[in-house]
């Protein structure tokens, strides 16, 4: 079984299409936050390491270009529909928490927010499409967006080649490794984020009463 996932994902890292696949995955993954960009990124990152294809350099400019690429078709959806991105973000909660988050940070940190955000699956997509919607300055998003897309695509692919490197003689064990660190950071920043939420919330609660008579 290993070794047929392994013929298999060496199959697709030998052809030149990987580069276009890595770019068409990282941008849909920007407004369809299911879709595994990180998972390619870095079994990218493994095969380079261990089997010399596809180039690492290119499969990190694909991928940023990609992540780039749909980072601003998302941000277009926000600015030209925000009525009903609006109202789509207005049903349940969660949606509702997603968007009150990347407004508040948004109005803190402006685009540096975007570098948070894309180590954040749900938390980007929110984050681009609320830029959209309040209509935050181009000029400002894209040199943002641009530097995040190129962390990201960076630090997926070198997570898989450090992977690789660790396995040299067991690609699906350093795929296994890369995929694991990735989710642990992922997993990590959720929950730093949710506790600074919840002391931000507490903090706000117990607050000096200020209607004293």
């Amino acid at each position: 079984m290993g070794d047929d996932i392994l013929h298999f994902a060496q199959s697709i890292m030998d052809s030149p299409w990987v580069y276009l696949v890595a770019a068409g995955i990282a941008a849909l993954d920007s407004f369809f936050p299911v879709v595994p960009s990180e998972t390619i990124m870095i079994t990218g990152g493994v095969f380079a390491a261990t089997q010399g294809a596809p180039n690492l350099l290119l499969l990190i400019a694909a991928g940023a270009a990609g992540a780039l690429l749909g980072d601003h078709i998302t941000y277009a959806i926000g600015r030209l529909a925000h009525g009903p991105v609006t109202r789509w973000f207005q049903r349940g909660r969660r949606r509702q928490e997603s968007m009150a988050w990347a407004r508040h940070a948004i109005d803190s940190h402006g685009g540096l927010i975007l570098l948070v955000a894309r180590y954040i699956p749900a938390g980007r997509t929110a984050t681009t499409l609320t830029m959209g919607v309040v209509s935050f300055p181009l000029h400002r998003f894209t040199p943002w967006d641009a530097l995040a897309a190129a962390s990201w695509a960076t630090y997926s692919s070198l997570i898989g080649y450090f992977g690789g490197h660790v396995f040299e003689r067991n690609p699906l064990y350093g795929l296994l490794l890369g995929l694991g660190v990735a989710a642990a950071i992922t997993v990590t920043v959720e929950i730093v984020r949710h506790l600074r939420n919840r002391s931000k919330a507490r903090s706000d609660s117990s607050g000096p009463d200020r209607s004293a008579p």
